[in-house]
């Protein structure tokens, strides 16, 4: 009998064992509970002061994950493994992550600083009402050049089609980005799905091939700022940092239109730390932390108090923050769905392959 009590004694002591092992070993993979928060972000998106911060007002442990693709962050939060809090997916991924259910509808209640933000970006059409995402940062699509290396002032997206830019032209490896540029080259809408505007705007990209000298990722930055080529088509953002890399550089959004991209802070379904998501994505929009994300990140905050505690040489650089009349002329990715964006891959393939 004292063998039989000694031996479930062991067992349950094992047991206990096994769950706190499982517990520590699910906290560091993401798993959360009411004392912890683990955020999914881009790499080098946020200042880890603030990080810091959030851990010292609220009490509340951060565990950050990154992930570098909005493809790679909805097949992990799909697949349910792994437990996240926040996300910052851009626009289409959130269109598509809504549509999975794969998002959790977010208690406005409990974002008073959401006031903060510029009604501009609010109620788009990728979220109408911002019931599930809540702006974080936005950005253009556009074209850094080099003076040294062009004359051109690149006012149209026309300019990169002149022969003076034989092989000296860096492209973004995106298809919407890409196929995008052509279509607003022709003044048609970059989410347009007629297929005669499509195969037109492929045809006048197959005439710029001889000013591409490479489709790559987030090599140009590099490269740009080296000065390996004199153009580049790229995010906003990365505009920034290759000019803090070279000064020579500018950047310009064609006046034809162009990208307006938004990413977002999202509560996944997989979230434990329902509270704790909506406290974190409320201390980011406090107008000096949105400010102090803002000059370290280097991209536009959509916090329209927060333009007051930037560096005017920031917050009045029409380049990163453009006047409404340009911004007018931007548009937002939609959701195209599965089949007509595995057109638009298709059609951008092709456009890779006829440069070989």
């Amino acid at each position: 009998m004292k063998q039989l009590v000694r031996l479930f004694a062991a067992v349950i002591v094992v047991a206990l064992g096994l769950m706190y092992l499982t517990a520590y070993l699910n906290s560091s993979q993401g798993y959360t509970s009411g004392n912890t928060l683990t955020i999914y972000n881009w790499g080098d998106y946020i200042d880890p002061e603030l990080l810091e911060q959030f851990e010292e007002e609220s009490g509340i442990k951060v565990i950050y994950q990154t992930f570098d693709s909005n493809e790679a962050m909805m097949t992990k939060i799909a697949q349910g493994g792994t437990t996240f809090d926040v996300s910052i997916p851009s626009e289409y991924a959130i269109a598509k992550m809504k549509e999975e259910g794969l998002l959790l509808p977010l208690d406005h209640a409990k974002l008073p600083n959401l006031q903060y933000i510029d009604p501009s970006f609010m109620d788009l059409s990728f979220d109408p009402g911002n019931e599930y995402s809540i702006p974080y940062f936005w950005g253009t699509v556009g074209v850094v050049f080099n003076p040294d290396l062009t004359d051109l002032q690149f006012e149209s997206w026309d300019d990169l089609w002149d022969k003076s830019l034989r092989n000296q032209i860096l492209l973004l490896d995106g298809a919407r980005e890409v196929i995008g540029m052509g279509l607003n080259s022709l003044h048609y809408s970059l989410n347009d799905t007629n297929e005669a505007h499509l195969q037109e705007a492929k045809a006048k990209l197959g005439k710029l091939t001889p000013n591409v000298k490479a489709i790559v990722g987030d090599e140009i930055k590099m490269l740009l700022a080296n000065e390996e080529a004199a153009v580049g088509l790229v995010w906003s953002g990365d505009a920034s940092e290759i000019m803090s890399e070279n000064e020579k550089l500018d950047y310009i959004v064609p006046s034809e239109g162009s990208n307006l991209w938004f990413d977002n802070m999202v509560i996944p379904k997989t979230a434990r730390n329902i509270e704790g998501a909506h406290a974190f994505i409320n201390f980011m929009l406090d107008p000096e932390h949105a400010a102090q994300n803002a000059e370290y990140v280097g991209y536009s905050t959509p916090n329209a108090k927060a333009l007051a505690h930037l560096p005017e040489e920031i917050s009045g650089d029409e380049r990163f923050y453009p006047s409404k009349e340009l911004t007018s002329k931007l548009e937002v990715y939609d959701n195209l769905g599965k089949k007509m964006l595995a057109h638009y891959n298709e059609l951008f393939l092709e456009f890779k392959m006829h440069r070989k």
